[in-house]
């Protein structure tokens, strides 16, 4: 078994209590521990990794529990929680050490009036927003926010890869997505202000991604991790101007522990892809995985298992 930054840290430090306990003649090295020092408390050594109740998620937190576990920490799992009233008292607390959020929406929730839209932007503005006894790791490049996907036909008929290249096509377009996103500043009117596109609206609710593929419509308002992006073969097109909130996948752990994991977390943030969670997903969704199998794959095929 390989020796682990953790693992030395833990015995040396088992060492040095070893030796204090021999110098101490008035101890019984036999006695038992009653629980009223810092013995009784647990081990402080374990995180506790924590994930929304939602698949995808929980694949994450999956990934960082089994990083951890293989550089020598021990973990436990706190998946399926809820949602963010029921898991950020949590993390403040520090009863959860270890969160996958996602940056956008976590910005919001501390900031309702934040007017940050870009990756860089939304993360340093997170930064500040978070409270003390919070602190984010690095964000990765994967996402789960609103995003305008295209067919792959589509895309190569017309040349497109990002929203800017939809001007000046000839060819009507029309955009699905839920009832609420006409009147959002990233629906029609958005896309006519910041990239000068006309579009004429569908409110495609529950179908939009049949819709999209079925011709009804041709652009349509689907989540950057959906795994249909990937089984429909669409084409999420990017979006240079930071029309959309971005949401990207980020570490959220208690400020005490921080140091503590960044060398284990901040590698896997760096190796997770929009396209690479979508296909862990495609894994739980279709292939009917588990988190546990998924994660340990993904860290094999990463080379940070």
């Amino acid at each position: 078994m390989r020796t682990t930054r953790r693992t030395a840290i833990l015995l040396a430090g088992a060492t040095a209590a070893a030796l204090a306990l021999g110098a101490c003649s008035s101890e019984d090295p036999l006695a038992t521990d009653t629980g009223d020092g810092d013995g009784g408390s647990g081990d402080p050594g374990t995180i506790v990794v924590g994930s929304q109740a939602y698949y995808s998620n929980e694949i994450v937190a999956e990934i960082y529990a089994q990083a951890l576990e293989a550089d020598g920490f021990t973990v436990e799992r706190n998946f399926n929680i809820g949602q963010r009233d029921a898991y950020m008292p949590a993390l403040e607390s520090g009863e959860v050490q270890l969160f996958p959020e996602y940056t956008g929406n976590l910005l919001q929730f501390y900031d309702p009036e934040t007017e940050a839209t870009s990756p860089d932007d939304v993360y340093a503005a997170l930064q500040d927003a978070l409270p003390d006894g919070l602190a984010v790791l690095d964000q990765s490049t994967a996402s789960d926010q609103d995003s305008y996907n295209v067919t792959k036909d589509f895309a190569d008929e017309n040349g497109v890869a990002s929203l800017a290249d939809l001007a000046g096509l000839d060819v009507d377009l029309s955009v699905g997505g839920p009832a609420e996103l006409e009147q959002r500043p990233y629906g029609p009117q958005g896309l006519k202000d910041l990239y000068g596109v006309d579009v004429s609206f569908v409110a495609t609710g529950d179908t939009t991604v049949q819709d999209l593929v079925a011709g009804t419509v041709n652009i349509a308002n689907v989540f950057s991790a959906d795994p249909r992006i990937q089984t429909e073969e669409l084409v999420t097109l990017d979006d240079p101007e930071g029309m959309f909130l971005a949401s990207n996948v980020v570490p959220l752990v208690n400020a005490d522990v921080a140091d503590d994991l960044a060398d284990v977390i901040n590698p896997v943030s760096a190796a997770l892809t929009p396209e690479g969670l979508v296909a862990l997903n495609v894994e739980s969704t279709v292939d009917q995985r588990s988190s546990a199998d998924i994660a340990a794959d993904w860290l094999a095929d990463n080379d940070l298992g």
